[in-house]
């Protein structure tokens, strides 16, 4: 829903069986109250924002990428093709493909698990390890 119109008011719609406020601001901000005190966003732009009642918050954007921010400070961002990169308040970072999911940690340690099963460890001091998918050591190079 899109408004060209310059002369917009401000409209605000409160319907009282559901206990929700919607209100439409001039440049085309749509905002939902609800009573559980959950707020959604829509921008003009496609993006739409939920604030939960825990504080989290998510966004979608219109290119389909989502972004969820916890009140601890952790960051999910979820690609439209499913990639997931997760950045937890303590430094860690986590990334999950179809192809591996991996853990960087702040010490520059890289853990990364592949789909078959194989396990590569690179640590921060160059030392290298890679596990088969039984957990068997196939390297350990220091």
């Amino acid at each position: 829903k899109q408004n060209t119109s310059s002369s917009l008011s401000l409209q605000i719609y409160y319907y009282a069986d559901a206990q929700t406020t919607h209100t439409t601001y001039p440049n085309g901000l749509e905002v939902l109250q609800f009573p559980n005190n959950q707020i959604e966003k829509h921008h003009p732009d496609g993006t739409k924002e939920i604030v939960f009642p825990d504080q989290t918050v998510k966004r979608f954007y219109d290119g389909g990428l989502e972004e969820t921010v916890f009140p601890d400070g952790t960051v999910v961002k979820v690609e439209k093709n499913g990639d997931k990169m997760v950045m937890f308040s303590n430094g860690q970072k986590e990334i999950h493909t179809s192809q591996f999911k991996r853990r960087e940690y702040p010490d520059g340690t890289i853990k990364t698990v592949y789909s078959s099963g194989q396990q590569e460890t690179k640590y921060s001091s160059g030392r290298v390890r890679i596990k088969d998918e039984e957990g068997n050591i196939i390297l350990n190079k220091k």
